[in-house]
């Protein structure tokens, strides 16, 4: 999978950009604040349709104007697709649309046409950040992955927000709504919680590898799945009624809390070094890592599923690495076939091949092979 052309109109510091990456490493250099990130911002766009960036959609737009708009021309298993993504500003914020081929289509469908792996500076704090932090990068790769992922996400938020709207209304919730809510929370949650445990055990076993071999096995990784709502090896009707019976029990709790308090919106992933907890025991150095097994994991994991190689996106992530760690990190992805990285200088650890574009007051000049 690569992108043969992207253009950008009115994105970020992007008044027009036309651009045509090349099959392998593209490196983009230039100071801070021309318009690197923002690039790669706009590619992840593509994949995701939605920034890698806190913030409100709007702040997307270009100052002054009421429309951003990327567009890109996908190559996906021999057969070339046309996507775009749009955001409109509002009197309440911005307004997003997709097209595929041409077509306006709802996100759900546009969602995974373009497959992307991003890796940013602050996915360094996927071992202690908040479980959020967390639980996004799982929805994030699951929701690319399978499109009956995403249906069940969306699915489970709605509910859980139409629930918890109630338990904050004044008086006594109307218990029949409630349970009427809770069903969706049951099944929709249940799907949630088995397509998590199956990808994190295949992260576990891709990422325990490569941190076995940067190690020299002198220690072990493991990445364990902290489902809010424990669960075995059951059927999953025997999931869906253990989700039931949780949420039974807290019912006095919710109330009180004026929120709903189980469920796999509160799950939760473990970085455990040598069976201690990576957060509380693991050096700077060790998390970092970890991480980058992690995401080289996440990679390989998308690839094998698909049978097709998602983009990958570093953005000024491997300047702030040394040079071993770099280089690892990249060994561990393997054969990519279209990859972009951003950074001041070309960093250490970078394969000579490729091609290099400098980057300055958002213009991007193509400057010979490297």
């Amino acid at each position: 999978m690569r992108l043969e052309r992207i253009s950008l109109s009115n994105f970020r510091n992007y008044t027009h950009l036309e651009l045509e990456p090349q099959p392998g490493l593209n490196v983009f250099i230039g100071a801070n604040a021309q318009g690197k990130s923002n690039l790669l911002e706009a590619i992840a766009m593509l994949g995701v349709g939605k920034s890698f960036r806190a913030g409100r959609d709007a702040d997307a737009i270009r100052n002054g104007e009421e429309r951003a708009a990327i567009g890109g021309e996908v190559v996906r298993d021999g057969e070339r697709l046309r996507v775009a993504c749009s955001i409109l500003r509002t009197e309440t914020g911005a307004r997003k649309s997709f097209s595929r081929g041409g077509r306006s289509v709802p996100y759900a469908t546009f969602l995974g046409t373009l497959s992307v792996v991003t890796f940013i500076p602050s996915d360094l704090q996927l071992v202690t950040g908040a479980p959020a932090l967390r639980r996004a990068f799982l929805n994030t790769a699951l929701s690319q992955q399978e499109r009956a992922y995403y249906a069940n996400l969306a699915r489970y938020l709605g509910a859980l927000r139409q629930k918890n709207a109630l338990l904050r209304a004044p008086g006594e919730p109307d218990q029949t709504l409630v349970e009427t809510y809770e069903s969706e929370l049951v099944r929709s949650g249940a799907s949630l919680m088995i397509a998590r445990r199956a990808f994190v055990a295949a992260l576990d076993r891709e990422a325990s590898s490569l941190h076995a071999r940067w190690s020299g096995g002198a220690e072990r990784l493991e990445l364990r799945y902290l489902p809010n709502v424990p669960f075995g090896e059951q059927s999953d009707e025997e999931i869906r009624e253990s989700i039931a019976r949780r949420l039974r029990e807290t019912r006095a709790m919710e109330r009180a809390r004026r929120a709903t308090v189980v469920g796999p919106h509160r799950d939760d992933l473990a970085f455990v070094l040598d069976e201690r907890p990576l957060a509380a025991f693991g050096s700077q150095g060790q998390q970092r890592t970890a991480v980058l097994a992690v995401k080289a994991a996440e990679y390989a994991v998308m690839r094998d599923r698909s049978g097709l190689t998602p983009l990958l996106l570093l953005d000024d992530l491997l300047s702030e690495l040394d040079e071993q760690r770099a280089a690892a990190f990249l060994g561990g992805v393997g054969a990519y076939e279209q990859a972009y990285v951003t950074a001041t200088h070309r960093p250490a650890g970078l394969p000579e091949r490729g091609t290099v574009f400098f980057v300055e007051a958002a213009a991007v000049r193509r400057a010979a092979a490297c």
